[in-house]
């Protein structure tokens, strides 16, 4: 009989209240969202994480948000995955993407970091990217804002009328990937449908 794999679920994200509601923390809100939905208490702090463990439509999954800032995510998420002997290929990382339009959402099974930080530094730490990944649209600058400044704010108006909308369809596509696998969650959500 095949053992009961346990997953990991890495919301990307900066910790501190002035980083909450900012584009760069979309990672966070799903893992939170994700935590609320399904009773997950995130409450306990190890390995400069906030983590909790639980369960998923019957699949359990350790919820993870690193503390260590964007850039240094790689590390902890390691040390979790080293600690609770989680492979990297049972993995799913939740990130921004400044590459798709705002509102849409990717799957990818595996690849390179594509510009973003938070994912080199898991791919570094990993030693490799075999890790899927939901990538979460927050567009980019119309005004011209440098990349870092514009990841960094926060959601406009229109945007925040939005967001629940796109959290809510991320947390789909999550226990989609969990019960059915990254291929079946591809099928369903990388379409060009925006909300």
């Amino acid at each position: 009989m095949e053992e009961k794999r346990l997953h990991l679920i890495v919301g990307l994200g900066n910790p501190g209240d002035d980083y909450r509601e900012t584009r760069h923390n979309v990672g966070f809100m799903v893992a939170d969202d994700i935590a609320e939905s399904f009773s997950i208490s995130v409450a306990k702090k190890k390995f400069d994480a906030m983590m909790g463990r639980g369960k998923i439509r019957g699949t359990e999954v350790f919820l993870v948000k690193p503390l260590s800032f964007m850039n240094r995510s790689g590390f902890p998420a390691r040390q979790v995955a080293d600690y609770f002997r989680i492979r990297s290929r049972d993995m799913l990382v939740i990130h921004d993407d400044i590459d798709l339009a705002f509102g849409r959402i990717k799957i990818k099974e595996k690849g390179g970091d594509g510009g973003h930080k938070g994912v080199k530094s898991l791919i570094d730490a990993f030693g490799g990217g075999d890790f899927a990944r939901l990538r979460i649209g927050v567009g980019r600058s119309e005004r011209g804002d440098s990349v870092a400044n514009y990841v960094l704010s926060r959601f406009d108006r229109d945007e925040r009328e939005r967001i629940d909308q796109i959290i809510a369809k991320a947390r789909d596509a999550v226990v989609t990937i969990l019960c059915k696998g990254t291929k079946e969650g591809m099928n369903r959500f990388n379409s060009k449908n925006m909300i």
